[in-house]
């Protein structure tokens, strides 16, 4: 089984945290999709006719595209690649674009089956700190919408950690987001991005990062209550009710073949890297001249290995140490077990049936326990 990643780098305004490749100047539009459906029928043996399990339109702003751009898009999946029939297929939406009009155009007449809803906030100082176009009443308005038409498969995007934050702000911030019954909660701490508008804004001096002990504590209420209503947090940053996790994200954490179609998107082979051109219009150019644009990193033993560790161990499923070994070799396996027994003497790390995973108590120092376990040259 694996996935396909499509990247729809279109945004009507740009946000000041966004380091993606993204663009306002929509007028490619039209040639990127043409081009899109190019490189599905270009690139189709790079999955060795895996089944596709899942599909997940991200950006940039999917919702920027329309019914007619997405029917050619499944058209060319459909005929290219064997989809599994009840394959996971999401897509990122703005609260901003789902209005009545494209629901009823859009989301309910394309195979769209779970929708992922870019909110970070429901405090509107925050919403316009962070120049977002929606407000927290919108957004919660259009997530009972898509409920009322049937979509039981719905996550949310929240931010923590945003300059002038308060621990009040945030509760409330996840009290509303558990009262609106949605299945899965995404929730990043805000980062400063070199290149961003909101870097600038930090080295300048006219904002200043959240109190460290704060977005501590920001992220222990944040998995507390989550947990309370009901949320499985099955990897650091991801919380499923129901066991309805992001299947097209887990299977980046567990090692599954997936293909980027897109600028700047990147697939993974089952051993090596690869990354298309982070521009349109080379892209554009280089899937009409049936000359992709393609960047490759062929990966040695230690680096996947090393990618093996910062996967599993973000995760509830952990490090499977026969599936370590047998990939990777006795060595690193003997490796991993030296430099993570420190932290399962503490009560880090659990290690049962083969199985390494964090605690509670684990998660809030994963960082240095998966830099632990790397290995280094």
């Amino acid at each position: 089984m694996a996935g396909i990643y499509i990247h729809v780098p279109f945004c009507k305004t740009r946000c000041i945290y966004c380091d993606f490749y993204t663009r306002t100047d929509m007028s490619s539009k039209q040639n990127y999709v043409a081009a899109l459906g190019q490189e599905m029928v270009l690139r189709k043996e790079y999955l060795q006719k895996e089944k596709i399990e899942t599909i997940y339109f991200g950006g940039g702003t999917p919702s920027q595209l329309s019914f007619n751009d997405f029917a050619y898009l499944f058209r060319i999946l459909r005929g290219t690649f064997e989809i599994e029939e009840n394959a996971e297929i999401t897509m990122e939406a703005n609260p901003d674009d789902l209005t009545n009009e494209y629901i009823e155009t859009v989301l309910q007449k394309l195979p769209f089956n779970r929708l992922s809803i870019g909110i970070q906030s429901f405090d509107n100082k925050e919403l316009e700190f962070l120049k977002r176009r929606h407000s927290a009443e919108a957004a919660m308005n259009v997530v009972r919408l898509c409920q009322s038409i049937g979509y039981n498969n719905i996550s949310i995007d929240l931010m923590y950690g945003l300059p002038g934050q308060t621990m009040d702000i945030w509760k409330r911030n996840l009290s509303i987001a558990t009262s609106l019954d949605v299945q899965h909660i995404s929730s990043y701490h805000l980062i400063y991005e070199q290149g961003t508008r909101l870097y600038r804004l930090f080295k300048s001096g006219d904002v200043k990062a959240v109190d460290e002990d704060l977005s501590v504590d920001m992220f222990s209420v944040m998995i507390e209550s989550l947990s309370t209503a009901g949320f499985e947090q099955y990897e650091i940053s991801n919380f499923a009710k129901d066991s309805l996790y992001s299947k097209h994200n887990s299977s980046y954490w567990l090692g599954k073949k997936y293909l980027g179609l897109g600028p700047a998107a990147h697939s993974y082979d089952g051993r090596n890297r690869s990354w298309n051109v982070a521009s349109t219009s080379k892209y554009i150019q280089g899937i009409s001249e049936g000359k992709p644009y393609i960047e490759t990193e062929i990966l040695d033993t230690n680096t996947r290995y090393n990618d093996f560790i910062l996967t599993g161990m973000r995760t509830k499923w952990g490090v499977n140490l026969i599936e370590l070994e047998k990939s990777y070799g006795p060595e690193l396996k003997d490796y991993a077990l030296k430099n993570v027994k420190q932290y399962i003497d503490q009560g880090f790390v659990t290690h049962k049936a083969n199985i390494l995973s964090l605690t509670q108590k684990g998660i809030f120092i994963s960082d240095g326990i998966m830099s632990d376990m790397m290995w280094v040259d």
